[in-house]
């Protein structure tokens, strides 16, 4: 990897080494455990003290970019696993540095606005944004989408846009039928990918077995969920009597579960059953529309790769 260094530059010769180096891990021109040229070398060959690449490469070790192997040199530290704490305060660095260098070479404020802004907008989504106003549905349709796609997502009112930044790297989704109320929050210009509800025959044909006389306990947060899914249940034969609601918001609501013959639940609620349950989850959305979000999900990590 290629390193220069000003000297005239406002930014402080140490702070442009520890940069360059951090670039080239991320691009990835400098790969994981590569040997680093050692702190002599780079002072012969820019003239500087010794020093100062001895304070770059012990703020880069402090910063867990690269680490020093005793009697061998430094070495890129291998970046996988999950991110540290202080990413932001990196990031912060990494783009102040960006701008200076891009001023000092004669780039204005505009220009460079203008191409940071096209290369955000070449970026594929990195999250879905759940658009929903009731709060107990829209958790619901967060965990399953991320139960389906692996990747995160989060939710919000039609009516909590008012930071546009929210959007940033969003693919946004709503319940179909709901176009109106979210064009009138996102603006016609922003783009939302339609969910459609999972058809009632399917839930009906999985429950066809279900005995009529044994207990089952239908357990949510949602109040809806718990009478969509008790008339599924009747549709399919148990008996009324034997279905029993449970509002997972009351207290000790977890107490009693065991002794079901079935659990009905969401997806989200799902993840906070005691074990042992024998426990069925009643999906809200499709399939063919989780389908759609695991293609644009795959399509955007292939399009990172492509782009790296």
């Amino acid at each position: 990897m290629r390193l220069w260094l000003s000297k005239n530059s406002e930014v402080a010769l140490r702070e442009q080494l520890a940069t360059q180096i951090i670039l080239g891990i991320i691009s990835e021109d400098l790969k994981p455990d590569q040997r680093l040229p050692s702190t002599r070398e780079l002072a012969r060959r820019f003239r500087i003290h010794p020093n100062t690449v001895s304070a770059a490469y012990r703020d880069l070790a402090k910063r867990g970019w690269v680490e020093a192997r005793r009697g061998s040199g430094i070495y890129v530290r291998d970046q996988a696993g999950a991110a540290e704490p202080g990413e932001a305060i990196e990031l912060d660095r990494l783009v102040s540095t960006l701008f200076q260098i891009a001023r000092q070479k004669g780039y204005s404020v505009a220009e460079i606005r203008s191409r940071v802004e096209r290369w955000l907008s070449m970026q594929p989504p990195d999250h879905f944004l759940v658009v929903e106003r009731d709060p107990e549905l829209r958790d619901i349709l967060v965990a399953e989408i991320e139960e389906a796609t692996g990747l995160h997502a989060i939710g919000a009112a039609p009516d909590e846009y008012t930071d546009q930044a929210r959007l940033e790297g969003a693919a946004v989704v709503r319940l179909q039928g709901k176009a109106q109320e979210a064009e009138s929050a996102l603006g016609r210009e922003a783009t939302c990918l339609m969910l459609r509800l999972r058809s009632i025959q399917s839930q009906l044909k999985a429950e066809s077995r279900l005995t009529s006389d044994k207990l089952v306990t239908v357990v949510s947060g949602w109040a809806e969920f718990l009478k969509w899914a008790r008339t599924v249940l009747v549709a399919a034969g148990v008996e009324p009597a034997a279905i029993s609601l449970c509002d997972r918001s009351a207290a000790g609501w977890q107490k009693g579960l065991r002794s079901s013959e079935l659990v009905i639940t969401d997806a989200l609620t799902a993840r906070l059953l005691p074990s042992g349950c024998r426990a069925r989850v009643f999906r809200i959305i499709a399939d063919s529309s989780l389908d759609e979000l695991r293609r644009l999900n795959e399509s955007s990590q292939t399009s990172r790769v492509k782009r790296v």
